[in-house]
C-alpha cells in the first residue's frame, strides 16, 4: 500500500482510514481539503499523538499564541489534552497527495483495573 497515491476524494468531507491498530498504537492516514475545526471548537485528546504532513496546514495550540504553519513533511507532536485546533488546510491543492496528514497515536492500555502508559 501506498500513503500517498492514491488518496481518497475529500473534497466534501475529511478522510480517516486506520492503516495498523495494535495494542497501544494507531496509526491513521489523514486527507484533508479545506476542512477545519469549527468555529471555538478545541481538540481536548486523551491520546498522544504525532502528526506529520504531506500537505499544508494552520494548527493552532490553546497554550501559544501564534499559529503554527505547517508545510509538507513537518511534523508535530501533540501530548495528551493539550487543546488544540486545525484552522485551516488548502482548499484548492489540484493534487490531492498535498492533502494528506499522517497521524500516530499512543492509544492508553488497560489491563484488568490497571491503566499502563505508553
Amino acid at each position: 500500500m501506498n500513503l500517498l497515491s492514491p488518496l481518497p476524494d475529500a473534497e466534501a468531507a475529511e478522510r480517516v482510514d486506520a492503516l495498523l491498530t495494535r495494542p497501544g498504537l494507531r496509526i491513521e492516514r489523514i486527507v484533508s481539503r479545506g476542512q477545519a475545526s469549527p468555529p471555538g471548537f478545541w481538540y481536548d485528546q486523551t491520546e498522544a499523538e504525532w502528526v506529520v504532513l504531506a500537505g499544508t496546514a494552520r494548527l493552532r495550540f490553546a497554550d501559544e499564541t501564534e499559529v503554527r504553519v505547517l508545510r509538507p513533511g513537518d511534523w508535530v507532536d501533540i501530548a495528551p489534552h493539550r487543546r488544540h485546533r486545525v484552522d485551516w488546510t488548502n482548499p484548492a491543492v489540484p493534487d490531492r497527495v498535498a492533502g494528506g496528514v499522517l497521524r500516530v497515536r499512543s492509544v492508553p492500555l488497560l489491563i484488568g483495573e490497571n491503566r499502563v502508559k505508553n
